[in-house]
């Protein structure tokens, strides 16, 4: 007998938006323990606010979110759920070691301020070993290449623990020998059983990790199907649609309902090709 799937993430006709404005519009979206999600779609489509929407960071106008089973407004272990940001760099004005950096991870685990347990420094380190950077642990952040940089973003949500782990374009500006072992860091983690929700314009390198592409275009959810199923829509569509980064201000009215579907049909096209843009 097969043990049902855990749902980890549900948003059931779920609106996300800022000062009640919704930015998506209407979403159903499941994701189950062990799923590796791909969120695509054109600049301003609100992939961020919908991730946004579910770590806590913009409001829920209408519909319900759910996380591990409890309402979003009501989820208090945020530590279950890690967040790797798009980032090129990693620090800041003071020097920090890989090691210092990932250790900051540990925070979501704490309550309160209190001194470095054994559990701190065990989970720091296997961090560290989960993204192969254990002998450069003691390097500054600054001396390391843009791909180690990013494993070491990873490596820092990774220290909390989480179940599951949301990334914002990992492989974004990192050349193809970093991009593939980023890519392998990544398979690593799904066969340890982390359920991955991938925001990306880049659906190719990720193909051997993904099980599933979700695509957003103006703040709706227009295609959600295996990752080696052709989509109904057309990434020559989504060129036609490119801003710059941050725009999901200027799309918050959705486009009228087509015959096709929520959003119209859209041209098919050779899977995976995908544009190139920011969200």
């Amino acid at each position: 007998m097969t043990t049902p799937a855990r749902t980890v993430i549900a948003m059931r006709h779920a609106s996300v938006g800022y000062d009640d404005t919704p930015a998506v519009r209407g979403v159903d979206l499941r994701i189950d323990a062990g799923d590796v999600v791909a969120l695509v779609g054109p600049n301003g489509s609100g992939k961020t606010t919908l991730v946004r929407g579910l770590l806590g960071l913009a409001k829920v106008t209408a519909g319900e979110v759910e996380l591990f089973g409890v309402p979003a407004a009501r989820f208090k272990e945020r530590y279950r759920i890690g967040y790797v940001p798009q980032r090129h760099t990693v620090g800041g004005a003071i020097p920090s070691t890989v090691e210092e950096v990932v250790a900051s991870g540990r925070l979501p685990r704490k309550r309160r301020p209190s001194r470095v347990s054994a559990e701190d420094r065990a989970a720091v380190a296997a961090a560290i070993d989960a993204v192969d950077l254990t002998e450069r642990r003691r390097a500054a952040v600054s001396t390391l290449s843009g791909g180690q940089q990013r494993r070491t973003l990873i490596a820092r949500a990774l220290a909390a623990e989480p179940e599951v782990l949301v990334m914002d374009e990992p492989t974004a500006g990192v050349d193809a020998e970093n991009r593939d072992r980023l890519v392998g860091t990544l398979g690593d983690l799904v066969g340890r059983g982390l359920t991955l929700l991938i925001v990306t314009h880049e659906v190719t390198p990720l193909l051997p990790v993904l099980t599933r592409v979700v695509a957003l275009d103006h703040g709706r959810l227009v295609h959600d199907g295996p990752a080696d199923v052709p989509p109904a829509w057309a990434p020559g569509g989504l060129e036609a649609h490119n801003h710059d980064a941050g725009h999901d201000e200027a799309h918050r009215a959705p486009r009228p309902l087509g015959s096709g579907g929520a959003r119209g049909p859209l041209p098919t096209t050779d899977w995976p090709a995908n544009p190139r843009t920011e969200d």
